[in-house]
């Protein structure tokens, strides 16, 4: 179902990351990120394990939403790390017919998975204690300064969040698809791998049509409210820092920073 996918949703929790500028998360997620890209010791994905971990918890997201959330993209986990256990040159610790198994090919592909796993738990962070509107107005402010380039900042910003809302809005529209092919007899589940990825393709075609009618049908509904390019339209809920958000920034730098030590002493 459609809430299986992190990415798009938002849960109330009252958490301190509710209470946050939505400028002050981007920035702070943003930086970790990148730093997650230069994990290389297993200590370093230790710690950024525990770090990503405290973050879950502070959001107060129940766990079995970010099992359910997990669980969809398990199938390209496991293409990554077999390509790399598969294509990685190295020591052999097995090998039958051309198939080698390489010790670095089993470390390539730990760390690229562990790694995915994180910056998804990061991203699905940031929208499930965001509100959509309040990330588009956070992201239209940081981005402000664009505009004296002649940048649409405005309307680039409401492009990012309705793209990041219709994930689940695709999800759900693939789900309506798959009951209606299962109450007609065909119940792609039970098949196997090869058959359902082959029983896949006819599915794109009205899951592509149904997205361009829902697509349309937003654009009407933000012309009916006279949204227009978006330019000079005020708001009631003002952004503000808080302390709460110079101490959340102040964490997210000293948090950014550990790979980039931790690989410099080479640890």
């Amino acid at each position: 179902m459609a809430n299986t996918v992190l990415i798009g949703q938002y849960i109330e929790t009252h958490s301190i990351f509710h209470r946050l500028d939505p400028r002050t998360k981007l920035i702070g997620i943003a930086m970790i990120m990148l730093s997650f890209l230069m994990l290389d010791s297993s200590l370093s994905y230790v710690i950024a394990t525990l770090v990503v971990t405290g973050l879950l918890m502070l959001s107060k997201i129940p766990a079995r939403v970010i099992w359910r959330g997990i669980k969809p993209i398990v199938l390209i986990l496991s293409f990554t790390f077999l390509y790399h256990v598969i294509f990685t040159k190295g020591t052999v610790i097995w090998s039958w017919s051309f198939i080698e198994l390489t010790r670095e090919g089993l470390r390539n592909g730990i760390q690229f998975v562990w790694r995915i796993v994180l910056l998804v738990l990061l991203t699905s962070i940031l929208t499930l204690t965001t509100k959509p509107l309040t990330l588009a107005h956070g992201l239209e402010k940081l981005l402000s300064p664009l505009s004296k380039l002649k940048i649409p900042v405005e309307q680039f910003s409401l492009m990012i969040v309705i793209a990041i809302r219709f994930i689940p809005t695709i999800q759900q529209e693939l789900d309506r698809i798959l009951l209606a092919q299962k109450a007609r007899g065909v119940d792609i589940t039970s098949l196997s791998l090869p058959k359902r990825l082959l029983a896949y393709i006819p599915i794109i075609v009205p899951l592509l049509f149904t997205t361009i009618q829902r697509a349309e049908q937003l654009t009407y509904a933000i012309d009916a409210r006279a949204y227009g390019n978006g330019k000079g339209r005020t708001r009631f809920e003002q952004l503000e820092f808080q302390n709460l958000d110079y101490r959340a920034g102040g964490i997210a730098i000293v948090v950014a920073l550990i790979p980039i030590v931790l690989n410099s002493i080479g640890i």
